[in-house]
């Protein structure tokens, strides 16, 4: 008696495992068709001033040197980054540890030549966690100069309207 051997089907476990494989093969093909070079990502992301100036952005176009237009509104960035701010609330005084912090700014004035107004000077308080102080003062932003293609106050004047942080009734400040 021959033995009759009839090939086997496969079940429908062994189906839905290999349709499985070929649709995670599939997705996982175009992701990766889909994704550019991602290597240039850190290089491009923000940078503090000071490695801005110790590392050239790459791939930038040399810019040339262009006149502003007659209404540019000049701002304040934050701490040397980003786009200027036209009219700000709040305005690092120093950047190297972000302790003192002018806030609440209300502008009496704001343009092309300065900006004058008032708000609050917050002080971070001692080392071991201390709240910050609060100092009441006038401020004035000065000295507008293109930075990386903008136009931006690079100075602001502190004149403390009463008790003061450092025993000094004035502070000036480079903020570009």
């Amino acid at each position: 008696m021959a033995d009759c051997v009839a090939p086997r089907r496969p079940g429908m476990r062994t189906a839905l495992a290999i349709f499985a494989a070929v649709t995670v093969l599939a997705l996982g093909g175009v992701w990766f068709s889909q994704a550019e070079d991602r290597s240039g990502t850190v290089a491009d992301a923000p940078k503090t001033a000071a490695a801005q100036r110790a590392h050239p952005a790459r791939d930038t176009p040399e810019a040339a040197p262009e006149t502003p237009a007659p209404r540019e509104m000049p701002g304040v960035r934050e701490c040397g980054v980003g786009r200027p701010v036209v009219e700000p609330k709040i305005i690092t005084l120093n950047c190297s540890n972000a302790g003192v912090v002018a806030s609440d700014i209300k502008w009496d004035s704001f343009s092309a030549d300065g900006a004058d107004g008032s708000g609050v000077v917050l002080v971070s308080g001692a080392a071991g966690g201390g709240s910050p102080a609060s100092f009441p003062a006038r401020l004035r932003l000065y000295d507008v100069t293109k930075v990386d293609g903008m136009m931006a106050f690079t100075g602001i004047e502190v004149s403390y309207t009463g008790a003061t942080p450092h025993a000094k009734a004035k502070e000036v400040y480079t903020i570009a």
